[in-house]
């Protein structure tokens, strides 16, 4: 029999009337069973973030500080559960669902540090004539409450990058977890509850799209954190009215590698860049460009790597590929690895569908207007293609709708900062693969990728207002 798991609402445990049940998307068997939050937990929640808010604005930096540092014993302590929990729900091999769970505990511990650093700013404002003995005093306050929607690729670390620098900084959260994932995303509800949160600081609301979405009409609600698709999230932007919002929505991460490049180690990290969580990733590499002298010798160190990768059961601890989130998924992955061929691609090796698993797949011989490179595959499929000159190649990584983050591999300082200066991403990662992302950097996009950074110190930056006191000294 499967478990239960009570949705979190203004500090309480609730069973609904509408059941939600989460299936392994690797065998179709229940994980657990939760509930999608009505119209009135919905309200309940709001209400009771709104109700608390002044107390978690006034709550001293140590305090919080110390409740997030509880959150992160909680974690530690819980690690093993936790990664199971994803495995289960999300098909993330443990081996990376485990890193996932470590990942969290560092964004809880930047987080922790950060409370007690929200540091202000003393600004003279004697530069004109008539300020003369006057200063400024400039300090961060927390909007209020905060509405976080996250997605199911990070069910832990996604969230708790909207989480934690929401509790740093003194913002009672809404927040709505991906209905494919939700547990993993209760159990941390456990964990900041029992770490001492106040009430109302945090409600976990698994829900309909319909009934969440309502709340950007809700004047309680002061901001809107959102990590998902490019529709849904420019429609809720539009939708926002006067609330600051946050969109992080996904990209099409294009990798350079030069003829300067290490190839064995640009081979390597690409394979493992293109194909971990079967490259439902932000970040996973999508596009590969690499210069003409050095292609075929990528290209078959390349393949061997990708033929290597051990696909399966996402418990297992040597699988490196477990399924997609849903077979449905695979099936459109499918069809567009054969649109592509259709069109003159050539298959360097997988694409084959088994169910909601989908083989590591390496196109060549693609056309930029092909799906495969102009949309978010997020599935376990990169193209590869080589470049005469290296803004060619700069060119092709541009010509995107999108612009998260791009990947190069050279040992050339000019080139690297010539790339620096050129590309529009919202990061450059040099030898190394676009997917890489360590807590603390700013993280977010621009064009179709979003606007806004996540990273627990800028996440903070865009869940407070700046205001200033000024004073006029010379009365004393």
């Amino acid at each position: 029999m499967s478990k239960e798991y009570k949705i979190l609402v203004n500090g309480k445990w609730r069973a609904t009337e509408e059941v939600l049940e989460v299936m392994n998307p690797y065998d179709g068997s229940v994980v657990g069973t939760t509930y999608n939050a009505s119209p009135d937990d919905i309200e309940d929640a709001v209400r009771g973030a709104d109700a608390v808010f002044d107390e978690l604005r006034k709550m001293p930096a140590y305090k919080k500080s110390e409740i997030i540092f509880k959150v992160v014993a909680g974690l530690t302590e819980r690690l093993e559960e936790v990664a199971r929990a994803i495995a289960l729900e999300a098909g993330k091999p443990i081996k990376d669902a485990r890193a996932e769970v470590r990942r969290s505990i560092n964004t809880f511990q930047l987080a922790g540090e950060e409370a007690k650093r929200l540091h202000g700013e003393v600004m003279p404002l004697d530069v004109s004539p008539g300020s003369e003995g006057r200063q400024g005093i400039i300090k961060r306050f927390p909007v209020g409450p905060v509405l976080g929607i996250s997605p199911f690729n990070f069910p832990l670390n996604l969230v708790s990058h909207k989480v934690a620098p929401a509790m740093a900084c003194g913002c009672p959260m809404v927040l709505k977890p991906a209905s494919s994932t939700p547990i993993t995303a209760l159990l941390l509800g456990e964990i900041v509850t029992e770490a001492g949160w106040p009430d109302g600081g945090l409600s976990i609301l698994p829900s309909h799209a319909k009934d969440i979405g309502k709340l950007m009409h809700d004047d309680r609600i002061k901001k809107l954190t959102f990590t998902g698709s490019p529709p849904v999230g420019w429609m809720l932007k539009s939708e926002a009215g006067e609330k600051k919002v946050t969109l992080e929505l996904g990209g099409n991460a294009g990798l350079i590698v030069h003829n300067d490049a290490d190839i064995e180690l640009a081979a390597s990290r690409a394979a493992v860049g293109g194909f971990s969580f079967a490259g439902q990733i932000c970040i996973s590499v999508q596009r590969i460009y690499v210069h003409k002298d050095i292609f075929e010798e990528f290209k078959d160190i390349f393949i061997e790597k990708v033929e290597a990768l051990k696909i399966g059961n996402p418990l297992d601890e040597d699988t490196d590929v477990g399924p997609m989130i849903e077979a449905a998924e695979a099936e459109r992955t499918g069809q567009w690895v054969m649109e592509a061929i259709t069109g003159g691609a050539e298959l360097l090796t997988g694409g084959k569908v088994d169910g909601a698993s989908f083989l590591p797949t390496v196109l060549t011989n693609t056309k930029p207007t092909m799906k495969v490179c102009s949309d978010e595959l997020f599935a376990p499929v990169v193209t590869l293609e080589p470049y005469e000159t290296f803004d060619d190649a700069l060119n092709f990584v541009n010509d995107s709708q999108f612009g998260l983050q791009a990947g190069l591999f050279t040992n050339d300082i000019n080139r690297i900062f010539h790339a620096y200066d050129t590309l529009h991403v919202g990061g450059l990662v040099v030898n190394d693969i676009p997917t890489y992302r360590v807590d603390n950097m700013p993280y977010g996009g621009v064009k179709q990728s979003g606007f806004g950074r996540e990273g627990v110190r800028y996440a903070i930056e865009e869940m407070t207002e700046i205001k200033l006191l000024a004073l006029n000294l010379t009365s004393y």
